[in-house]
Order: C-alpha cells, then sequence, then structure tokens
C-alpha cells in the first residue's frame, strides 16, 4: 500500500507541477465560491438555504445532473445540499458534511465587514473563513475539478452541505440522518469541520484526525434564602454563598484520564516538544499520572488541559431582584465539556463534592448524548499521513479528541464512523472562530483546497483501497 499511495501522491505534485495554469483556474475558482459563500449571510436570522441553492447551481452548471442534487430540509430557511458523485460501486460511498451556518457576527465588533470578503496582508477576512466556509467552498471546488479531469470514482462521493450546526444541530445532519439516512448513508464519513492543522510562530505543527470529541453538559447552581433590607445585612447572603462554592470550583481540576486518542496524541505531541514541556508531558503519560507536571501542562496551554481531562467553567450568572434588597436567589450556569467515557452524573457528583454546601442547589439544565470513538482506520489514516508528509515535510499528524462538539456525533451515534480531516491551517495561539476579524492565510486556504483535492481522490481510488 505504502508504495501505491506514494505514487498516487507523487502523481499528484508531477500534476500539480506539469499543470499550474489549470491549477491557477481551480484556485480562481475556490476564491470565488468562497467569497460568494462569505457574502451569503448564514447566520440563525437567516439561515442556510441560499447558500445550499448557490452551491446547488454551481454543481449544475459544471454539468452534473439535476437528479443527483437536492436542497432539502424543515422548512423554507434551514434547507440541506445533498449531492452525489456517482462512481463505480466497488464499496459503500464516503461522505463528507460540512457546515453552511456561521455564528452572529456584529460589524460594530469587526474593524472590516464581516459578510464583505476581503483579501488583506496575506489573508481572507470574513464570517466563517474558518469555520467553516473554507471547508465548503473546497468541497464544492474539488468535485467540480474531478468531474472536469474526468475522474471516475471507485464509489460515490456524497457531500451534505448542512445548516444549524452552529445552533443546536436540529435542522442539519441530525434531520438527515433521521429522515433521510438513505442519501447519506455511507462506510464512513469526513467532516472538515472536526480536522486540520495547527501552525506556531509561522510554522506548521500538527495536522490532526479527530477520532472523538468532548460531550456538551451544563448544570444549574442556585441559592435561595430570605433576603431583607439591604441596610440590615446578615452573613448568610446568597451571593455570598454561591461565591463561596465557585471559588472553591474554580481551584479545582478534575483527575487527568487519557483514552486511546488522548494518549495517542500527547505521544506524538511530546516528540516535538523539548525541555519541561517534553519531561512534563511524558510524566502524564505514566500510569498513574504525575499530578504536578499535570498542572504544568495545563498551565502552559489551555487546549493541553481540556484534552486530558473533564472540565467545568462558570458562563453565566443571575442574582438579586432589587438594588436596596437582600438576595433572596443567586444562580450560576457550569458548562462542563466531558471526556467521552465520564457520565453526567459522576460530573454532578464530583461539583456537589466540590462545592461543599448543601444550600447550593446542583440540577443538570442540558446533557448531550454519548457517542463510540472512530476507530483508526488505514484507509483514512495513510492518505492523510502521506499527502501531509508530501505538502507540508514534518508535520506531525495525531488523532484528536476535539474539545467542541461538531456534527459528527450525530452519525457516530448512528452507527457511521466519523474522521475530522481538513487541510485548512491556523495559528494555534490566534484563534478567531466565532470571534472578532475572522480570517485565514491566503495560502493556507489555496493549499487546504489542494490537500482536500488529494485526499478525495486517495479515498476513491481502488489502488488505496486494494493495497
Amino acid at each position: 500500500m505504502k508504495r501505491v499511495l506514494l505514487l498516487i501522491v507523487f502523481s499528484g505534485v508531477a500534476f500539480f507541477a506539469q499543470s499550474q495554469d489549470k491549477t491557477t483556474d481551480y484556485q480562481k475558482l475556490a476564491r470565488q465560491i468562497f467569497k460568494e459563500l462569505i457574502e451569503t449571510n448564514t447566520t440563525s436570522g437567516y439561515g442556510s438555504s441560499k447558500a445550499a441553492e448557490a452551491m446547488a447551481v454551481r454543481l449544475k452548471t459544471a454539468g452534473f445532473s439535476d437528479s443527483d442534487i437536492q436542497v432539502i430540509g424543515p422548512d423554507q430557511q434551514h434547507k440541506n445540499l445533498i449531492f452525489r458523485f456517482r462512481g463505480e460501486g466497488k464499496l459503500k460511498p464516503v461522505l463528507f458534511i460540512c457546515h453552511l451556518d456561521v455564528v452572529e457576527a456584529l460589524p460594530k465588533d469587526w474593524s472590516v465587514d464581516p459578510f464583505t470578503f476581503l483579501e488583506k496582508d496575506g489573508y481572507f477576512y470574513g464570517r466563517g473563513t474558518t469555520d467553516v466556509k473554507n471547508d465548503d467552498a473546497g468541497l464544492i471546488t474539488n468535485v467540480i475539478r474531478l468531474k472536469k479531469e474526468g475522474f471516475k470514482p471507485d464509489r460515490d462521493i456524497i457531500i451534505a452541505l448542512t445548516a444549524d450546526e452552529e445552533n443546536g444541530n436540529a435542522n442539519g445532519v441530525n434531520w438527515l440522518v433521521t429522515n433521510h439516512r438513505d442519501l447519506i448513508e455511507a462506510d464512513f464519513c469526513i467532516n472538515p469541520d472536526g480536522g486540520g492543522g495547527d501552525m506556531k510562530n509561522g510554522k506548521t505543527v500538527t495536522m490532526a484526525i479527530q477520532t472523538s470529541e468532548k460531550i456538551y453538559v451544563s448544570y444549574r447552581l442556585e441559592v435561595k434564602n430570605n433576603g431583607g433590607h439591604s441596610s440590615l445585612p446578615v452573613k448568610d447572603n446568597a451571593i455570598y454563598r454561591l461565591a463561596s462554592g465557585l471559588t472553591r470550583l474554580a481551584a479545582y481540576d478534575f483527575p487527568v484520564r487519557l483514552n486511546e486518542t488522548t494518549r495517542n496524541y500527547f505521544e506524538k505531541i511530546a516528540a516535538g516538544e523539548s525541555g519541561q514541556i517534553k519531561s512534563d508531558i511524558l510524566a502524564i503519560l505514566e500510569t498513574p499520572p504525575d499530578t504536578a507536571a499535570a498542572r504544568r501542562v495545563a498551565a502552559s496551554s489551555a487546549y493541553y488541559n481540556a484534552m486530558m481531562r473533564t472540565t467545568c467553567v462558570a458562563t453565566l450568572m443571575n442574582a438579586g431582584h432589587a438594588e436596596n434588597a437582600l438576595p433572596q436567589s443567586a444562580q450560576a450556569i457550569i458548562n462542563c465539556r466531558m471526556l467521552p467515557d465520564d457520565s453526567p452524573e459522576n460530573v454532578m457528583s464530583v461539583l456537589k463534592t466540590v462545592l461543599a454546601d448543601n444550600q447550593i442547589t446542583v440540577t443538570c439544565t442540558y446533557s448531550s448524548f454519548t457517542a463510540p470513538v472512530s476507530p483508526l482506520r488505514d484507509d483514512v489514516t495513510s492518505p492523510v499521513n502521506q499527502i501531509s508528509s508530501s505538502m507540508w515535510p514534518g508535520v506531525n499528524v495525531t488523532p484528536i479528541m476535539s474539545t467542541g462538539a461538531t456534527d459528527g456525533k450525530f452519525l457516530r451515534r448512528q452507527g457511521i464512523p466519523v474522521y475530522g480531516v481538513s487541510g485548512m491551517f491556523g495559528d494555534m495561539d490566534d484563534v478567531r472562530a466565532h470571534g472578532r476579524d475572522e480570517r485565514i492565510g491566503v495560502k493556507e486556504f489555496y493549499d487546504g483546497v489542494e490537500f482536500m483535492y488529494r485526499f478525495m481522490k486517495a479515498l476513491t481510488s481502488e489502488t488505496n483501497q486494494n493495497n
């Protein structure tokens, strides 16, 4: 397999070198599609239907059959694009999912217009440039490119560009797998939203393959008492009591607990580190993990901390009812991201122990479901390794557990393995997704589109599957 894959990769390099004009044309196409998507407002108030329909037009113009392109959804505002690139049917299809919707962006909060595509100082700016319209554009560009080149995949390629990932996941992948599973039934799924590369100080560091993700759980903490007039204060104050409990929670760390994916991740990360941080990462890989080393690793990186344990953090507070009255109630919301093998009941028990106050009630207000870890498979990981080493020599390819949530969990729950893979790289110390002045490097965008082109070919070429 290795030698054949190298031939596939290097033939891709040869094509790139010999067809520079054609590649430039596809870069132009990718930029045009990217611009169209960024300038189509797909926040929750507008929905994703307009963007889905625009991408359908792109595919039809490229010559794909109308019967293989569907724009469907539960209502007129929240439609999804489902596209099938017909192959030879030698294997079950491979599914690519990517969401079209974006989080809100207020122009007054940005230094540029979030819904105007802007190229400036080597970056593309706009809401969705990293989450995740860059990969939407890449997928559509690449199937058009593959068709024009006459490529015949050994199996169907299904692309689902979906709605509502950022707004509760009700109308996108969840809706499709519940109501139209036949349209997206696949051997496995590639979810660019869950993968990608990290850069540090301008250098590529890691290429991630997401195989699992943390579980979203929220709790409400509440203290109640009789209150009274503010001119007659007493020590038993609902705000003080809740604040004391929150202070204890702020100082607490859940124990380090690594699974197959995160252990593999830290082993790969340690190989690229040096000095104290390398020693500390190696120490947390021991059984039992070194707690002092874990504290130092956590202090060095919020991401490392989130990868090695369940985390809980206060995100909202509400207390009191009048300026001149003692509070009768104080509430806080604690948002937790559980490890896949943890449970809401265990986290609640830990919270009660750490708060150490039976007058602080703890209620679970939301708990997502658990989904199995996707097993690593060679027909996915080998192409990622080969193509990454060709495009970014020395980059560290590693499986990861996402600290946030993606649509992949809906498919994993239904028995379709999901792998977060994307060739888009970003600065690990300057993450702007969901934030102000979201942007992606121009070079990083074009490289990401090229990576996905090679990856799609590798996943759907018979030589990759049979060697």
